[in-house]
């Protein structure tokens, strides 16, 4: 994708050396925005292969709320064990805060479902400008070890050129890991943006995207460091020619936010064949180690 190389190329240009809670050095942009038309594909990178199993897991796992990675180790979906403890449990929100946010109701302490709620307004008041979804609730952010990057979506519904209602998405992402992070965000919220479409009725239009700190990781001033630098893979996948975009097809038989709920129980092969990646043809992957 275009906006992705650019996204890669004004970091490289525009970004200043930062230090930050890892230890690993940044070069950090601020507030770098695009959209992406659903038209034109799903945007899974072509540039690099992408992990299509690790993206429906773990979006599906946000979805159930659930903070211990029992479901992704079920699937063979490793990327959050760095942040787990002992029992399986991460410090980040997402999910739990989508299906669980904590509120106060006459005094006493309850939960939103902020899932179930998106869900009804697209069904019953699609015009809406009040489809938020939000995983930053301050007294857990400010203490939590790793408080949630993709931290707030909006779903807008926008009428096309010919008047037909297009389902759009907006995500503000606080930290943004260009190499790694970025392109599973993409492609993340995008699969959300279908599933969505898929169980409202309404088509898939944009997805809009605002970084506010862009930061691509890098070797220290004397060289130090190295083997987290990712400069050099970024330079590399910015030289290859995207391809033509794959498409995404959801199963008839999803109909209802319980239906996708009830695919947490299936295995790798069956929950994958209720979302088929048709023609994604991607160049080889390219290897970047994270900064924990």
């Amino acid at each position: 994708m275009k906006v992705y190389i650019d996204t890669v190329k004004e970091v490289l240009k525009r970004g200043v050396r930062k230090e930050n809670r890892t230890g690993v050095d940044t070069i950090s942009a601020f507030n770098i925005n695009y959209a992406i038309d659903m038209d034109d594909g799903f945007p899974l990178l072509t540039t690099k292969e992408i992990s299509w199993k690790n993206i429906v897991v773990e979006n599906l796992w946000f979805l159930s709320g659930d903070r211990n990675i029992r479901l992704l180790q079920k699937h063979g979906c490793k990327f959050w064990d760095p942040w787990a403890d002992e029992e399986g449990y991460v410090p980040s929100a997402y999910g739990n805060f989508w299906r669980e946010y904590p509120i106060h109701d006459d005094g006493e302490v309850s939960f939103n479902d902020q899932i179930k709620y998106v869900i009804e307004q697209l069904k019953t008041n699609p015009m809406s400008r009040r489809m938020v979804v939000s995983a930053w609730a301050p007294g857990n952010a400010q203490t939590s070890a790793l408080p949630p990057c993709h931290l707030l979506f909006i779903f807008n519904v926008q009428k096309d050129v010919n008047g037909e209602s297009r389902l759009c998405i907006h995500l503000t992402q606080r930290s943004c890991d260009v190499a790694l992070g970025v392109p599973y965000n993409i492609a993340g919220y995008s699969f959300l943006l279908h599933l969505f479409s898929k169980l409202t009725g309404i088509k898939p239009g944009t997805f809009g995207h605002t970084l506010v700190d862009a930061h691509i990781y890098t070797s220290k001033p004397d060289g130090s460091m190295a083997e987290y630098d990712h400069i050099v893979g970024l330079e590399e996948q910015i030289k290859r020619i995207p391809k033509k975009l794959p498409t995404l097809k959801i199963d008839d038989e999803i109909k209802t936010l319980e239906d996708v709920m009830e695919l947490l129980e299936a295995d790798t092969d069956t929950l994958l064949s209720k979302f088929k990646l048709e023609n994604y043809k991607p160049d080889p992957g390219i290897k970047f180690k994270v900064a924990v």
